[in-house]
């Protein structure tokens, strides 16, 4: 059985920096890409990047040059800098393959002075 979990989140003052990080472990076949998404409370969860295995990467506009993606075997990360008090939600990894797509629990992020 997959497992996937966060790790990372806290509370930043603006203009700091986070990385989060996700671990799949179990069984998890072969990866084709790994996605970060952010969910604020009563909002709609939209994501913030994409690493394809390919190392094609897309980012949502608001992180562009401020957010990075990356991914070592069955960990993923989200390095993010400059962080603003609008990137306060609660961050989920999925890991996505032919035949599967496993999320972990999230981690909360806060960013406030």
């Amino acid at each position: 059985q997959v497992q996937v979990k966060e790790s990372g989140g806290g509370l930043v003052q603006p203009g700091g920096s986070l990385k989060l990080s996700c671990v799949a472990s179990g069984n998890i076949g072969r990866i084709l890409v790994l996605d970060w998404h952010r969910q604020v409370p009563g909002k709609e969860r939209e994501r913030v990047a994409r690493l394809g295995n390919d190392g094609f990467t897309h980012y949502l506009d608001s992180v562009k040059g401020r957010f990075s993606i990356s991914r070592d075997k069955n960990t993923g990360y989200l390095q993010m800098t400059n962080l603003k008090p609008e990137d306060t939600a609660d961050y989920y990894c999925n890991f996505g393959g032919l035949d599967f797509d496993y999320w972990g629990q999230g981690t909360r992020v806060t960013v406030s002075s």
